[in-house]
């Protein structure tokens, strides 16, 4: 994964220790969400501001290549109920959101040498 723009990634104290607890159960260590949370600056849960992507956030992104717009629901592994436009936080595009601020961009390999941009327009907390 990189990424098209420098950010800071911020990320909620509470979300930080379940996520670390999730990655301790899936023994993943290297597994992309270990670096988003290592490099992470973790914020108490009341000082984040609005527009951070957090766990259980419904955000609003646009494929800069299609123009296509996605809603996506960022949920924990055990969440996931094949609801339209759930995506896990452990799944490459997941670890990839979580900590992003509205206006901000993401890209990641796919397969077959493509990439695939993604840009957050709008971020609603749970």
């Amino acid at each position: 994964m990189t990424l098209s723009t420098v950010r800071s990634v911020l990320i909620r104290a509470s979300d930080k220790r379940r996520l670390e607890s999730v990655l301790e159960k899936l023994l993943k260590s290297e597994d992309p969400l270990f670096t988003e949370i290592d490099n992470a600056t973790i914020v108490p849960d009341a000082d984040l501001p609005s527009d951070i992507v957090t766990m259980n956030s419904d955000v609003e992104v646009s494929d800069l290549d299609t123009g296509e717009v996605i809603l996506l629901n960022l949920v924990y592994p055990i969440q996931l109920t094949g609801a339209a436009g759930q995506v896990s936080v452990t799944a490459p595009v997941g670890a990839a959101l979580i900590g992003l601020r509205e206006g901000e961009e993401i890209e990641w390999p796919l397969p077959l040498n493509k990439v695939r941009r993604l840009r957050v327009d709008s971020v609603r907390q749970p």
